[in-house]
């Protein structure tokens, strides 16, 4: 009988061992096979590095930003994270994945200009909305006016916001015209409110005036909620695009806001910007749908300069590009690096990270989160870095990144240093004008030969030129423009947006 006993307790081990053993492959399995997750990606507006309480702003600037600030505690903190010069050109980059001059969106898009998304151009909601999600934008597109570029044509299945072609400071072309007695355009004729669904011609909503201006978010946070709420009700992943106005350029806050920082209109509008994706996550919360949503929030290029800087107020309008140097348009440190958190809950550990991330990063890392496909017919300059969100690689896999202005390859970033390939002089008016290195109205001037090179980590503000001292570190950074160059001898660029030369 003993043996009997000894028998039955080996046989139930082995059974609960097995058990377990089942079970952690069915964990491991389901980890494994998890369902897509929704995608909420914020976007602000010139927003700079020196703005956000946990990239060195906030409360010792006078607007402390706690929602985004937990966000950052509860996510990966990207620390150079790199955009595009201008609105224009990051947004291209992140909906397409390429260099924006692919696409010859290197200039900011104006209204009354050609400059367009090309048609044939795959974007970030086409790829997911083809690996099954559901697609919605509320805000700015400003990647062009032509009916082919629009965002319900372009992957998005709901699209409401402002003209396509325009942005934030759009609506004050009517009482422009006015003040100058250079044109007098009806309110009807000015700016509209626009909305679409996908495959449809815009509708005219409203028109787009100073009051709407200022309370324009909070409908983009309607339209958001709304959206997830009746995805929710479908069981279908969803992509949520909310490209808020927060804060470009004038930051004319609601009347909720008004007078909440200490520094002005343009710290309201951040506090404005920080209750804004507060209200998003907290919508994600109230649907249950917190743990199942990877969360974006970035901001697509530096703060404006002084040339933008008052609008009914008696203090700057604009934000700070923190240790580094540059301004909305430049290709310097403090234009192109801005501020990046990404949260998955109990998928992306909580942490901050130096590692190089671009802009057109998330095309091919979202796609390998959603199942979705890479486009493999044309250059594609965006790197999956999955394994940087999940901590399988800490350093991540980017060396590199080229910065184009107009058709000119102006500078390229090799691991901590920077080459110039054109002087790029100040282009500004007013205070502090002469102190920034380009931005919107810039000029250049080639160089006698020989590139100018900075250490951005030893010298964020790009004033001791190394190149002489350090020349072995033009091999890697030609090599990078090299590498681009043979690319374009099977895939040819488009011309380049263009207002000076014809």
């Amino acid at each position: 009988m003993k043996w009997l006993r000894l028998w039955r307790r080996t046989r139930d081990a082995l059974a609960i061992g097995s058990c377990l053993i089942a079970q952690s492959l069915l964990v491991g399995t389901a980890f494994a096979q998890q369902t897509k997750p929704n995608i909420l990606f914020i976007l602000a507006d010139n927003v700079g590095y020196g703005d956000i309480g946990v990239y060195g702003g906030g409360e010792l600037r006078g607007s402390p930003t706690p929602r985004i600030d937990q966000l950052a505690a509860e996510g990966l903190r990207l620390t150079q994270f790199l955009v595009e010069p201008s609105c224009t050109p990051s947004r291209a980059a992140l909906m397409t994945g390429r260099y924006s001059i692919r696409s010859g969106l290197s200039l900011v898009a104006v209204a009354g200009t050609p400059f367009s998304l090309p048609a044939e151009e795959i974007t970030m909601a086409e790829m997911l909305r083809d690996a099954g999600y559901a697609t919605a934008m509320f805000g700015k597109w400003h990647l062009g006016a032509q009916a082919y570029s629009q965002p319900q044509n372009q992957g998005f299945d709901e699209f409401y916001g402002i003209p396509p072609g325009d942005t934030w400071d759009a609506f004050g072309m009517i009482r422009q015209g006015r003040q100058t007695k250079s044109v007098d355009i009806p309110l009807d004729k000015g700016p509209q409110i626009v909305e679409a669904k996908r495959g449809e011609p815009l509708k005219l909503v409203k028109p787009y005036t100073e009051e709407v201006r200022r309370g324009i978010d909070w409908e983009l946070v309607d339209h958001g909620v709304d959206f997830m709420t009746r995805q929710k009700a479908t069981g279908k992943p969803f992509f949520l695009y909310l490209p808020i106005s927060r804060t470009h350029f004038p930051n004319l806050p609601s009347k909720r806001f008004e007078g909440a920082s200490r520094v002005g209109q343009f710290g309201d509008s951040l506090m404005e910007g920080d209750a804004i994706v507060g209200a998003m996550l907290d919508a994600l919360k109230e649907l249950g749908l917190e743990d199942d949503t990877l969360v974006v929030f970035a901001s697509d290029n530096g703060p404006d300069g002084p040339g933008a800087s008052r609008y009914g107020t008696d203090m700057p309008d604009m934000g700070t590009t923190g240790p580094y140097r540059g301004a909305l348009g430049d290709v310097s440190e403090g234009a192109i690096r801005t501020a990046a958190v990404i949260r998955w809950p109990q998928r992306i550990r909580a942490r901050s990270s130096n590692a190089m991330f671009s802009v057109m990063d998330f095309f091919p890392t979202l796609a390998r989160l959603a199942g979705g496909k890479v486009p493999g017919d044309r250059p594609i300059d965006g790197i999956d870095q999955s394994d940087l969100l999940f901590g399988e690689n800490d350093s991540g896999r980017r060396e590199h990144l080229l910065a184009v202005v107009r058709s000119d390859l102006v500078a390229v970033r090799w691991k901590q240093f920077r080459a110039y390939f054109l002087d790029v002089a100040a282009g500004r008016s007013g205070p502090g004008g002469a102190t920034l290195m380009g931005g919107v109205g810039s000029s250049a001037a080639p160089m006698n030969g020989y590139p100018k090179v900075f250490n951005i980590e030893a010298d964020p503000q790009e004033e001791h030129n190394i190149g002489e001292m350090y020349n072995w570190v033009l091999g890697p950074l030609l090599k990078a423009v090299e590498d681009y160059k043979a690319t374009l001898v099977r895939a040819p660029n488009p011309p380049a947006a263009n207002m000076t030369r014809f």
